[in-house]
């Protein structure tokens, strides 16, 4: 059977047995914080079995993508992967041991037709139930055993939830393959046997502290491995032998001109690349982009793992790209994200392997130089320090120089690491200013549950003091010119939350006046009205009347709905692969972070912007409404990956047909057309995959654009030229100014290969090397670097130090072979130490480096300084 017949028999199997059968999830959990990825097919169904959501049904199957981190270092062996499809069927408080028994024993000898004595079953210690329906199937005595706690109890998924007792369904391969020993049975070391499938008795809710109570209705949970039972079936020792793995490998081998099975190197290197290539491409379908902290440092490690092995084979090409493709034709029929979001992976994986490849080279010489020093002194370990520079100062993971130096005989010293990165951590942390938190001395001091919010539908009424506070302190009364914060039984002003800014306004009573100007919201839901008092004096109890700014909530609310327009919009222009990271929206402005690879041109800026606007003159209606929170995920309601949502959720939804529905507590206008214009200001990076779009709507936008026809005006005014002329005398300026900065730049450059000649002479030897060491005449950066290799070229084995003033500012290049950095000479080092004298800095690779100073009056001193490095280096 291929691997699409046993999905398919196991779900068709199961509905047969009045089971629903449900989609993946995401490998990215929903709502679950104790789960950095979906680690088994219960995790979308933990909601059930906690009572928190009503299931859509009390008998479930799925075939379910997981990933799990713990098994990263052993892929490369014939069993491990990253990835992997578990096929389930659950009964939430439904069916218990009796049917999961007696259907999974069907499935597998009749649906499956494994021969029954070849299987046996494991149950838990003191299960005697699971026990007699094991001997109700048929099953021999002797091939039911028990084992305890580490080998049959199951969960939870993640630090705490749904978890119990298990019984395993194992396979016997015969006593031929096994290791010999006559106590050899399930769970032995050897290659006899192996566990096929996992039946999960959910009887406990298990807390983070360890402790387990019983639950309402006791369930079901179960797991196959879609990849091991495939190996099984189509009778392969290994999964990469099985048709889901072998045209993968059949493409390396072509790519690279390696068969595989010709060479264990060569083979744990084409499988090492063909795993962690089909995990990359689902864990980027599923939104996970690379990152250093998180999932995204998971996506980024196997990205790189794969990479290194790949260069281990000689290939010039992307084997990564390559793969992802070959995965995504073979998968997308199964599942679309691959199909829908095919061109945005591969691009994801092309990109970051592109930007590793500079790392890994330097990464391998210098790591390469270590362990040649440490042989040469009879040591067989790097240092943590060492460890800890090619990871702090270049970029190279800690998990690569493991790997590579395992490999070469070398140890590495990771306790050590681990200490390194904590003293960095404790210096990053104390170059940080904090204030003492707000929200945990607040919760000290207060005992309330919350505030109530009635907001939506008013911006004024009538209310009473529940406390108040003078920093974090409670006090009964404030008076005239004090800041204070109020907390109010009911308040329609909104607490900043979700990127949104808190509302301003007003609280008064006959005889005193507070100015709100910042509304916050201190866990679990305790409003604070921030401000000062104009007039008066308020105390706990007194009944006041609030009303909250309505023109600056009316801006704020504009904002907000826009950017659920701007979301919708980019996802239609750019693709479904946008995502929302973070936003900020407050009154004059809003701006809204979301991953997206490469800058968006002027065109899809257009685009999205005029969809926008289309969307704002349909005047579509805006709603909300609070409906259960697996409900809205599965009607399509965008929400945050990371957020942790109540049960019930607020679901903000525009037009109809549905254009956006977004889950959202904030404040909104009631139809679009309330939002007047919208204008995006800007759209820039903020970090590898991440864009950021500040935009501006109704007033904002009127005053941004006049203030942008004054400034053409004022521009009209410099050029002598009338404001509809303008762009066409621009453009002649422009192009004057660029010949002219073209003939300086030729000029500059002639004056610079004409100095790098004269240069030639005053190359000199020390301590065996060729060393040049000058200040230059004015030039460009990119002129002293071409003058540098120029130079470098020349000497073959050599060090170039270059220093020039250009614009009135110190400018340093530094250019070292390579058999100089092999013995420790660092081209960044040098500069770091010859631009700090100047009251500057610098950086690069250790063959090649620049920098910049201030004080132009010590080029000379920090010329000394680079000949006192090469002194210093050399005596060592």
């Amino acid at each position: 059977m291929t691997s699409d017949e046993i999905r398919t028999a196991f779900l068709e199997f199961f509905e047969s047995k009045e089971h629903k059968v449900v989609p993946s999830s995401s490998l990215i959990p929903h709502g679950d914080p104790t789960l950095l990825l979906t680690t088994a097919g219960m995790v979308q169904m933990k909601p059930y079995f906690l009572g928190e959501t009503v299931s859509p049904a009390l008998r479930l199957a799925s075939s379910q993508k997981c990933f799990r981190t713990t098994d990263i270092e052993l892929v490369g062996d014939p069993t491990h992967l990253t990835f992997f499809e578990m096929l389930g069927n659950f009964s939430i408080g439904d069916y218990f041991k009796k049917e999961a028994i007696a259907w999974a024993w069907e499935f597998v000898t009749e649906r499956l037709e494994i021969p029954r004595e070849r299987l046996w079953a494991t149950i838990f210690l003191d299960d005697d139930e699971a026990f007699q329906h094991w001997r109700e199937t048929g099953l021999s005595e002797e091939r039911i055993l028990r084992f305890g706690e580490a080998e049959n109890f199951w969960g939870p998924a993640g630090g705490s939830g749904p978890c119990g007792p298990c019984s395993e369904i194992f396979y016997d391969f015969g006593e031929e393959v096994g290791c010999g020993e006559s106590s050899c049975a399930p769970n032995c070391d050897c290659a006899r046997f192996t566990e096929i499938w996992n039946l999960v008795f959910i009887q406990f809710d298990q807390d983070k502290d360890g402790n387990r109570t019983l639950l309402p209705k006791p369930s079901i949970d179960t797991g196959m491995g879609l990849e091991r039972m495939t190996t099984l079936l189509q009778g392969k020792t290994s999964i990469y032998e099985t048709e889901l793995f072998a045209l993968l490998i059949d493409n390396i081998s072509r790519f690279v001109g390696k068969n595989y099975g010709s060479n264990d190197e060569t083979d744990q290197a084409m499988r090492v690349i063909v795993e962690h290539g089909r995990a990359l491409t689902f864990l980027i379908a599923d939104g996970v982009m690379p990152g250093n902290e998180g999932r995204g440092y998971v996506l980024r490690r196997l990205l790189r793992r794969a990479v290194l092995y790949s260069r281990g084979l000689g290939s010039d090409r992307s084997l990564l790209t390559e793969t992802a493709g070959t995965v995504i034709g073979q998968m997308e029929h199964v599942y679309l994200e691959l199909a829908q979001r095919g061109d945005f992976i591969l691009k994801v994986i092309q990109l970051e392997e592109d930007g590793f490849a500079e790392t890994l080279n330097t990464g391998l010489e210098l790591l390469g130089g270590l362990m040649e020093q440490a042989a040469g002194k009879n040591v067989d370990t790097i240092s943590a320090e060492e460890a800890f520079k090619l990871s702090d100062t270049y970029g190279f993971p800690i998990e690569l120089t493991s790997e590579i130096a395992s490999g070469r005989g070398f140890s590495v010293d990771l306790a050590g690491f681990e200490r390194e990165m904590e003293k960095q951590r404790v210096r990053a942390k104390a170059a940080q200013k904090f204030a003492p938190s707000e929200s945990a001395a607040l919760n000290n001091t207060l005992d309330i549950k919350g505030t109530i919010f009635t907001g939506y539908t008013s911006l004024k009424e009538k209310t009473s003091i529940l406390s108040l506070l003078v920093g974090n302190d409670s006090v009964g009364t404030v008076e005239m010119g004090q800041e204070a914060g109020l907390i109010l039984v009911d308040t329609p002003f909104y607490g900043e939350m979700g990127g949104q800014v808190g509302d301003i306004g007003e609280i008064s009573t006959p005889a005193a006046h507070f100015s709100v100007i910042d509304t916050i919201r201190i866990p679990p839901d305790i409003i604070v009205h921030r401000g000062r008092v104009t007039k008066g004096s308020f105390s706990v109890g007194v009944e006041v009347e609030v009303e909250v700014d309505r023109e600056n909530r009316f801006d704020i609310a504009r904002n907000h709905t826009a950017t659920h327009l701007l979301q919708a919009a980019l996802r239609q222009v750019l693709g479904e692969h946008i995502q929302q990271k973070g936003s900020l929206v407050a009154a004059d402005r809003f701006r809204f972070d979301f991953s997206h690879l490469a800058a968006m041109t002027k065109e899809e800026i257009a685009e999205v912007q005029w969809v926008v606007n289309d969307r704002v003159r349909q005047n579509l209606a805006v709603s909300d409404e609070d409906i259960p929170y697996r409900k809205a995920i599965e009607e399509g309601a965008i929400a945050f990956f990371d957020e942790k949502y109540a049960e019930v959720v607020r679901v903000l939804k525009i037009g109809r047909p549905l254009f956006s529905a977004e889950l959202c507590g904030g404040t909104h206008v009631n139809s679009t057309g309330e939002i007047g214009s919208f204008h995006i200001i800007s759209e820039s990076s903020i970090g590898a995959g991440l864009r950021r779009i500040e935009a501006v709507t109704g007033r904002g936008a009127e005053e941004h654009i006049g203030r942008r026809l004054l400034d053409l005006e004022k521009i009209a005014k410099y050029l002598d030229s009338e404001t509809e002329d303008v762009a066409n005398q621009a453009q002649n300026l422009s192009a004057e100014l660029k010949n002219e900065r073209r003939q300086r730049l030729a000029l500059e450059k002639q004056l610079a290969r004409g100095e790098a000649e004269s240069l030639e002479r005053k190359i000199r030897e020390v301590g065996g090397i060729n060393v040049l060491v000058e200040r230059v005449a004015p030039t460009s950066i990119d002129n002293l670097r071409e003058m540098s290799d120029s130079l470098r070229d020349k000497m073959k084995n050599g060090m170039v130090a270059l220093v020039t003033v250009y614009e009135d500012k110190p400018v340093f290049v530094v250019n070292v072979s390579p058999d100089l950095v092999a013995k420790g000479y660092k081209a960044g080092e040098i500069v770091k130490r010859a631009a700090g004298i100047t009251g500057g800095s610098g950086g690069g690779r250790p063959n090649l480096a620049q920098g910049g100073g201030t004080d132009k009056t010590k080029l000379d001193e920090a010329l000394k300084e680079v000949e006192k490095y090469i002194e210093e280096l050399g005596s060592s």
